[in-house]
């Protein structure tokens, strides 16, 4: 039986000036670009940080290094240290021109999962040229095509460079504040969870039309989110959610027709004629507005295009049209359609002090990195971790992600790092708190989210926007299982995803949730 409890509220902040939209405009919608300005922009805007960041853990260095401006200026002998985009040569990535060479007579092998192999090259280069680092610290620096890199070391009589050591441009600053009450925000032993406090709820791959049955842990999603399903503990728990992230993959590749039946003559005929009829299914798509419909009634919802979505290939995702989701859109002003990636900048009603800044996109940069790296050791929780330290989500794009020919920015560059960092359509649960000090002393902290497909794990994840905490709701024909994964500064080693232990489970506290924050009318 459904209690009475209010809905938390978190309130929409406008965009930062740090923060770039990722919508393609009639200012930037033009093709007739290289790839190559994408590069130099890169190169152009991080190389400062890197020059500050080498000069402070190299300048009391034995031997003086000096940095050298270009990468085909360096001296043979001298230790010095130069900075340049990394790029990967691997004979296993697709390469266009041995596209055009081949013998199209001839089926295509097809694509590799991996584009990592043994006989791989790193090379970092500038507008001046390219030349190979060499060296076994290497190995294990999880270094991707595009990623802007500083390198200390001197040039081998072969040309080469030998590396010695290597640093990235570091986390970049966080441009909305922490909580005011710096004890208050850091709950380290994760036993307490005031009433108070909101959540954002967080869900990828709801793949609805898929040939696998999920309607009805769906429907058990929709009623959890709106306080029909469960005890009063889920009642109250999900009251706590002030809006939901939705990561892409809502719809499923299977809402085209997959027939294998061989068209008749008619059809044939109609189809050269332009008179057969649309081959694309559209019940999803209601079945999948209805649930929006029903969730919007309480609380504001934000839906990004994925990988598997009726939507653009190339990154970033332009937004859904407003007009497939039906009332839930039209009705509602607190239903966003968002691009793929985008900022989603919040702040806390309980606490006026908190506010956070959440990146989110749907999975294609990881996924993309992960065919660069041998796993194990390299998993997608510290990739996405580096990227962080990179300042840059998506380095391989243009290269073997397709992205917008960009001509005067690169969208993907980190200006500021993000409280929360959500990746969705990923084969599995993990998360992590990045944290790093500045030279100023000023504690920068991200936590950082995988995402796994909802239709295959029933996985809702909540995230505490006071406490950056997390909660994964489990739903499984029938069973509600809720656990509790509460850890704020965690060892840099430290990561949870299902592969590894489970996190203990227990029951939510109904005494800490008598008061809650009134929502605003209409939600």
């Amino acid at each position: 039986k459904p209690i009475q409890a209010t809905r938390a509220f978190t309130s929409l902040l406008p965009p930062l000036e740090s923060t770039p939209s990722f919508l393609v405009t009639k200012a930037n919608k033009s093709y007739r670009h290289q790839y190559s300005n994408i590069y130099f922009i890169r190169l152009r805007l991080l190389r400062k940080f890197l020059e500050e960041r080498a000069l402070s853990l190299w300048q009391n260095v034995s031997g003086k290094p000096v940095l050298v401006p270009r990468v085909l200026e360096v001296v043979k002998g001298q230790l010095c240290y130069i900075i340049g985009t990394v790029y990967m040569e691997m004979p296993l990535k697709p390469n266009v021109m041995i596209d055009l060479a081949r013998d199209h007579s001839i089926p295509p092998p097809p694509p590799p999962t991996k584009f990592y192999s043994d006989n791989d090259n790193v090379m970092l280069e500038d507008e001046s040229g390219r030349i190979r680092l060499v060296g076994d610290v290497l190995k294990g620096k999880n270094l991707v095509t595009g990623v802007i890199i500083s390198a200390l070391g001197l040039e081998t009589p072969g040309g080469d460079f030998e590396v010695a050591d290597i640093c990235f441009a570091g986390l970049a600053p966080q441009a909305l504040k922490e909580v005011g009450d710096e004890e208050d925000a850091m709950d380290v032993d994760g036993t307490s969870s005031p009433s108070e406090d909101e959540w954002i709820g967080l869900v990828s791959g709801l793949d609805v039309g898929s040939n696998t049955p999920t309607d009805a842990q769906l429907q058990m999603l929709t009623e959890y989110l709106t306080g029909e399903e469960g005890g009063e503990d889920d009642q109250l728990g999900s009251a706590k959610i002030s809006r939901l992230i939705i990561a892409g993959n809502s719809l499923a590749a299977g809402v085209l027709d997959n027939r294998i039946e061989t068209p008749t003559y008619a059809e044939r005929k109609a189809k050269k004629r332009g008179l057969d009829p649309t081959t694309f299914e559209v019940n999803p798509i209601y079945e999948l507005s209805a649930h929006l419909l029903d969730i919007a009634r309480v609380m504001p919802i934000h839906v990004l295009p994925g990988p598997g979505d009726p939507s653009g290939t190339i990154m970033p995702q332009q937004p859904f049209p407003g007009a497939i989701f039906g009332d839930a859109s039209t009705k509602f002003s607190t239903f966003y359609s968002e691009s793929n990636p985008t900022y989603i900048n919040i702040a806390s009603t309980s606490q006026p002090n908190c506010k956070r800044s959440i990146l989110i996109n749907s999975g294609q940069p990881l996924n993309d990195m992960f065919k660069y790296l041998p796993s194990p050791p390299i998993t997608r929780l510290s990739i996405l971790e580096s990227t962080l330290k990179w300042r840059h989500m998506s380095p391989t794009a243009p290269d073997t992600l397709w992205c917008h020919p960009y001509f005067s920015s690169d969208p993907f560059i980190l200006r500021e790092t993000p409280h929360i960092y959500v990746i969705g359509a990923q084969p599995e649960f993990g998360t992590k708190l990045v944290t790093e000090e500045t030279k100023d002393g000023e504690k920068i902290q991200s936590r950082i989210i995988l995402l796994p497909s909802f239709s295959k794990t029933g996985t809702l994840v909540m995230v505490n926007v006071r406490t950056l905490d997390v909660r994964r709701v489990l739903q499984h024909f029938g069973i509600l299982l809720v656990a509790y994964v509460f850890f704020f500064l965690v060892e840099p080693e430290q990561q949870l995803s299902s592969s590894h232990d489970e996190p203990l489970l227990s029951a939510p506290d109904p005494d800490a949730d008598s008061d809650m924050i009134d929502s605003q009318q209409g939600l």
